[in-house]
């Protein structure tokens, strides 16, 4: 990756095609670019840009980079249902207690520490740190892949999401080789054996020295974590979206990044400033009664006063209530992501404990229910294939992609609360981690597209938000509940799932893959 070193060195600021006039007039007189505003006719242009380079060396590190930063949020996110059964048992805490933040220095500085405390608090200080750091991975890493992506390549957005299901069978095959063998076990009564607070002095308990397992595996998922950050953060540079900064007004600099980005790809760029320019006298010309700067307008921002530039702030907010479409967009992809995390966060919590419960009821050791484990979340990874190929088939593409998954889903979940066995319980739980990872492929890679890359951050962002803030909640509603009965947070998953279903079939079908700005 010693490339993107000299990617930073370049001093490329604009370059001229063979015919500079006749290509700008070319790009005045493009029908397309007809009702358009200033900032998408840019958009366009770099759209066209990129398409024209195809998919190079940047874009493909690029991917790579941003699905490493899937995996950790998923890698902690299992992480946490597969030590808590081991962390219970030493701690002696009830369920009524489990309310972690399921969600990249600070996660690795703090998913390392994890292994350390001694008391329940102290691990859910840290945990609420590493939640911090990991937490707002997935709005920041699809948006960047996605302004650096080709519009034919769109649907590498969807296979993205194949590193969140490798993430959770890496999880998996690490807890499978350490908690079982390090952990406290049963007593000689055959049950497991208690946490030192709740016996007296000198009776037999489950002891930190003899439960070593679970910290063993939080050590290991730390060090994978800072491993990501060198290589995000240290060994290669990131080159901030053209399209933002061309709403910011940096035109030169946007040129700058797409002359950049074609070096290191081994091409040569064609956009230059003075096209830029041309479009910016072109909207001058049209809309010369306009005094104030408006939404979107580029280099009208660079010449405001602050009070100006907060205003214009709030229009980006305001833009996702634009309209009766968009504001339907914005309600229902935030309803969606506030369910689907419901759904998944409760899965990812309680699963792993529902499981290892049922398993002991007939009779399934510890050791063969984390084995399950790697089977139950591996055929994930296709299921995120199966996602992507939905955007290229017709009259499926990705609404009822996500209709039909979300819907499976759920059904698994109410299934699986009904039956008992080995069988069905390796085979369900396959059903419901396949079926979540296909429709959360397809949602994260979709939900940037719905959205003008001015506030594509912003909206990505403000879903995944309410989608932590329910990962936070619907925990705490099923510790409830499972102390009552253990199939209960099942059945409170699966009825998230399905208005996730209903949601989606209520989206403007307009919204499903349109031309990204």
């Amino acid at each position: 990756m010693a490339d993107s070193k000299v990617l930073d060195d370049l001093d490329i600021t604009t370059s001229s095609p063979k015919d500079p006039s006749h290509r700008r007039h070319a790009i005045l007189d493009d029908p397309e670019l007809d009702g358009l505003s200033l900032y998408e006719k840019k958009a366009l242009l770099v759209n066209r840009e990129l398409d024209s380079h195809g998919m190079g060396k940047y874009q493909w590190y690029i991917f790579f980079l941003c699905g490493f930063g899937y995996l950790l949020d998923l890698l902690y996110a299992q992480a946490f249902g597969l030590v808590e059964p081991a962390m219970q048992q030493e701690f002696g805490f009830g369920g009524r207690q489990y309310a972690f933040n399921l969600t990249v220095l600070i996660a690795s500085i703090f998913g390392l520490a994890l292994a350390g405390p001694s008391t329940y608090d102290g691990v859910l200080v840290l945990a609420a740190f590493v939640g911090f750091g990991v937490g707002g991975n997935i709005p920041i890493d699809t948006t960047i892949c996605l302004e650096f992506l080709p519009q034919n390549r769109r649907f590498l957005l969807a296979v993205l999401s194949v590193f969140q299901p490798i993430g959770v069978v890496l999880c998996s095959g690490i807890a499978y080789g350490l908690i079982p063998k390090y952990s406290c076990g049963n007593g000689a009564d055959g049950k497991p054996l208690p946490a030192c607070s709740a016996v007296t002095a000198g009776a037999p308990c489950c002891t930190k020295s003899s439960n070593m397992g679970w910290r063993y595996t939080l050590i290991v998922l730390g060090a994978i974590c800072l491993v990501v950050f060198c290589l995000r953060f240290l060994v290669f540079h990131f080159q901030e979206s053209p399209k933002f900064l061309l709403y910011r007004g940096r035109d030169a600099k946007a040129v700058q990044v797409l002359h950049k980005v074609a070096a290191f790809n081994g091409r040569e760029s064609t956009i230059t400033t003075e096209l830029f320019e041309a479009l910016d006298e072109q909207d001058a010309r049209e809309n010369e009664d306009s005094m104030s700067p408006s939404f979107g307008t580029g280099k009208s921002q660079l010449h405001t006063t602050w009070k100006e530039k907060i205003l214009i702030e709030f229009k980006r907010y305001k833009i996702l209530f634009k309209g009766f479409d968009m504001a339907r967009l914005t309600i229902l992809v935030w309803i969606t992501y506030a369910f689907d995390y419901w759904g998944f966060s409760i899965a990812g919590s309680y699963l792993p404990k529902i499981l290892l419960k049922k398993n002991a009821a007939i009779h399934v050791s510890v050791s063969e229910t984390y084995r399950n484990f790697v089977l139950i979340y591996f055929p994930g990874i296709f299921g995120v294939f199966l996602g992507a190929s939905m955007y290229a088939v017709p009259r499926i593409g990705r609404k009822w992609a996500m209709v039909g998954s979300s819907a499976l889903m759920g059904i698994s979940l109410f299934l699986f609360a009904t039956v008992n066995t080995q069988a069905s319980n390796v085979g369900l739980n396959v059903m419901e981690y396949f079926f979540q990872s296909m429709f959360n492929a397809v949602l994260y890679g979709w939900t940037p597209e719905a959205f003008p890359a001015p506030i594509r951050g912003t909206a990505s962002g403000l879903a995944s938000f309410w989608g932590r803030l329910f990962s936070i909640v619907s925990p705490l509603i099923a510790a409830h509940l499972l102390v009552d009965s253990l199939n209960a947070p099942l059945f409170l998953a699966g009825a998230g799932t399905l208005v996730c279903t209903v949601a989606i079939i209520l989206m403007p079908s307009k919204s499903m893959g349109a031309q990204s700005f």
